[in-house]
């Protein structure tokens, strides 16, 4: 990665939107297009585009159907497309989360320090008014999970972006999970800015309570991470062995089933 303020030196992905609300998106769209480190964006339709983004300062690929895969599809198909254009680096925004200011600029600094395949970041959990919920989740401030919207992807790490869409179905509910599991088998180098860079809307019900909140109408229950091991453990040899090859993850353990996320009120 050079320093010279090039177009390839830095690179946004927002790899998918759906549904969601204009508001949600121009939030979105409006935090990349502020970065203080330019990067370019490319905004992916999951099968629902919409025309205003045509407007906007991006690349908008439209796809003629929605994938049900948590956007996993999209954010493959815009990631290769842009390591095949040359681009240095590649992270990951969904439609309803937005970045700080310096997000691109702090994973970018780090990565020119130390001789990485990827960066990670922090996140904040956000209501949708921006507010900042009081908690933090275990998982995320031990490293042991890394949320799809927190990988700053460098060159060494560009051969894994066709696990995001390769995966089997089941395992796209679970699909940042997977891909860790993947590049941390593979030995793959990485380090974390430590920032809180990446706001993240909060739309898992039991975290609004376990704050003393009341769930938003948008907010969801997780799905049991027990279920993973156990599809897996149902599966015959031969797709046993392929499930491995697509995804680039070993067999995952029965401890996989604790809770999904432990809070730090």
């Amino acid at each position: 990665m050079n320093s010279t303020g090039a177009r390839h030196e830095g690179r946004r992905d927002h790899p998918a939107y759906y549904k969601e609300s204009r508001a949600w998106l121009e939030r979105c769209l409006d935090s990349v297009a502020a970065q203080s480190h330019p990067c370019t964006h490319i905004v992916v339709a999951d099968g629902h585009p919409q025309d205003w983004i045509d407007e906007r300062q991006v690349r908008h690929l439209r796809l003629d159907r929605p994938h049900a895969d948590y956007g996993d599809t999209p954010r493959a198909l815009g990631g290769l497309m842009a390591a095949n254009e040359g681009f240095d680096a590649i992270c990951f925004l969904d439609a309803d989360n937005w970045y700080g200011r310096h997000h691109v600029l702090s994973c970018l600094r780090l990565a020119q320090q130390q001789e990485v395949d990827y960066v990670t970041t922090k996140r904040h959990m956000v209501r949708d008014d921006g507010s900042i919920l009081p908690l933090r989740i275990r998982e995320d401030c031990d490293g042991s999970h890394v949320d799809t919207n927190c990988y700053f992807l460098l060159r060494g790490a560009f051969h894994t972006l066709a696990r995001w869409t390769l995966m089997p179905q089941p395992m796209h509910v679970y699909g940042d999970r997977v891909y860790l599991a993947s590049l941390r088998e593979e030995g793959l180098r990485t380090v974390c800015t430590e920032e809180r860079s990446v706001h993240y809307l909060c739309t898992w019900a039991h975290l609004f309570r376990a704050v003393g909140e009341t769930p938003p109408a948008y907010a969801k229950e997780p799905k049991p991470l027990a279920e993973l091991p156990r599809w897996y453990a149902g599966l015959p040899p031969r797709e046993k062995q392929l499930t491995q090859r697509l995804s680039g993850m070993s067999p995952p353990a029965p401890r996989a089933a604790t809770a999904p996320e432990t809070v730090h009120a």
